[in-house]
């Protein structure tokens, strides 16, 4: 049985007590807000990003955002950084085994010494302070609530 839906959710503020949601826009494809007003467009399309891709992006953004003071105090403040996610995938299982981080810097004012103790540095900074990688790697519990948004509504 299918039911036709006409119901649009407003999109000029947040449900309450979220800070990030979902919606969907079309077949398979969503656009994703937060409350400071930034849409991203989720989806396999073209100028869409697919959900793996967002979980690499926070994996890496939330390791770059982590090591930025720690990096700045010893490379200036102005330094370049580039860092790149890469999966491996299992396809029977329908999910990641592995996501290598790669982290680029210019190191070339730094002694080999001083380029180890960093590169160690940067990794615990990562490791104690990257809320993301920690909670992906303590493999944390999911819940999953379906609502009638019709009755919800009602109950307003």
């Amino acid at each position: 049985m299918s039911v036709k839906s006409p119901r649009e959710f407003p999109r000029d503020n947040a449900p309450e007590g979220t800070d990030v949601w979902v919606e969907r826009t079309a077949e398979r494809e969503l656009t994703g807000f937060n409350v400071r007003g930034v849409s991203i467009p989720i989806g396999r399309g073209e100028g869409r990003i697919t959900p793996g891709e967002l979980l690499k992006l926070s994996l890496i953004g939330c390791a770059g955002m982590t090591m930025d003071n720690s990096a700045a105090h010893r490379l200036g403040e102005d330094f370049a950084l580039r860092i790149t996610a890469r999966a491996t995938s299992d396809e029977k299982e329908n999910r990641y085994l592995d996501i290598a981080e790669e982290i680029e810097l210019d190191l070339s004012g730094l002694t080999e010494d001083e380029q180890a103790r960093l590169t160690d540095l940067l990794s615990k900074v990562i490791g104690r302070g990257c809320t993301v990688e920690r909670t992906v790697t303590a493999d944390p519990a999911m819940r999953h609530t379906i609502i009638n948004a019709a009755e919800k509504d009602q109950n307003a």
